[in-house]
């Protein structure tokens, strides 16, 4: 049986806010924007390459803003991704070495977490 991950919501406190933040800082690419009734609002955001989007909105979880934490992308190439957060305007931060790989982090307006994981060479 197959079962891929495909919308994982991110909890935020100002959906038009956190939206700009994910697609003009981030570059994320928005999907739908849908205002469902006047209590749920539906917003899917996908990163670039990824089979799995994000969902904001109104109505969406009961997860608390801010809260969503550890949430990890792969990159090619975690120096020049910071590079180009940074000059989107995003707080990243200094590449992180591991035996596991390279990592850059950052937090979206409310405080919702995020690494990115450039993956080792394997041999």
């Amino acid at each position: 049986m197959d079962m891929k991950l495909e919308l994982v919501p991110v909890p935020v406190s100002d959906v038009d806010r956190a939206k700009d933040f994910y697609v003009d800082r981030v570059g994320f690419v928005a999907d739908h924007d849908f205002q469902v009734t006047d209590q749920l609002r539906f917003v899917q955001l996908t990163p670039p390459g990824s089979a799995c989007s994000v969902v904001i909105g109104t109505g969406i979880t009961d997860m608390a803003p801010g809260t969503q934490r550890g949430l990890q992308l792969v990159i090619a190439d975690a120096d020049a991704a910071r590079d180009e957060l940074l000059a989107r305007g995003v707080d990243a931060s200094e590449v992180d070495e591991q035996p596991w790989g390279r990592f850059v982090y950052f937090a979206d307006p409310d405080g919702n977490t995020w690494a990115l994981q450039q993956v080792p060479v394997r041999d």
